[in-house]
């Protein structure tokens, strides 16, 4: 597949680049994309969720009333659950919900994922470009240019460039990343997945490899 590499104007600069077939034009694999995305979900969830239970509430070991003749439920002291203010029963505790991938199932992922953006002919091939200084305006113009505005973007550089990245934050829905760092959840989220020209190597390489 040959896409056109466009400028930041918005118009073709004349040359195309090859999206390698292995990479951009695989049948995507629906369950390594499920998880791949399921990973990315699990490794953002901090686990500190943490409730008091019986033996970590503050109170009296007393026993307060007595067990039998009241015709209520037998209690034991003012911590039991069934009162309030009393610990909880069986509550969340700290926890780690990362757990990992074969890096090969996740190179799978990516490729579906990438594939799918092509065949939906939502990815784009932008000639390299950075900002003297990380002005949001500036890429709010490229995006206007590329006919992007209001979209979720996912700008892709070969290298990492900070200018870029600050620019990008404040933008709703835009993300800039480096070419290694790519992944599924956000290729799939993005409306729009843009490449600079300088980032199709790094991918193709990246995950040609990952065979």
């Amino acid at each position: 597949m040959k896409l056109d590499v466009i400028n930041i104007e918005g118009n073709s600069t004349g040359r195309s680049v090859d999206l390698a077939d292995e990479v951009f034009g695989v049948e995507p694999n629906e369950h390594a994309v499920y998880l791949s995305v399921k990973q990315y979900h699990a490794n953002q969830r901090q686990g500190t969720h943490s409730t008091k239970e019986r033996n970590a509430v503050a109170g009296s070991r007393k026993k307060i009333k007595k067990q039998k003749g009241t015709g209520t439920a037998r209690a034991g002291d003012i911590k039991n659950p069934i009162f309030r203010g009393g610990g909880r029963i069986f509550g969340p505790r700290p926890r780690n919900y990362s757990f990992k991938l074969n890096k090969k199932l996740k190179a799978v992922a990516k490729r579906s994922a990438l594939s799918a953006k092509a065949t939906a002919g939502d990815i784009m091939i932008v000639e390299d470009f950075t900002f003297d200084a990380p002005k949001t305006r500036e890429l709010v113009s490229v995006l206007t240019n590329l006919k992007l505005q209001d979209q979720k973007i996912l700008l892709v550089t070969g290298d990492h460039d900070h200018t870029l990245h600050l620019a990008g934050r404040n933008i709703p829905g835009t993300q800039v990343l480096e070419a290694k760092d790519i992944n599924t959840y956000q290729v799939l989220k993005a409306s729009k997945v843009l490449l600079s020209e300088s980032a199709v190597s790094p991918i193709i390489e990246m995950l040609s490899n990952a065979q």
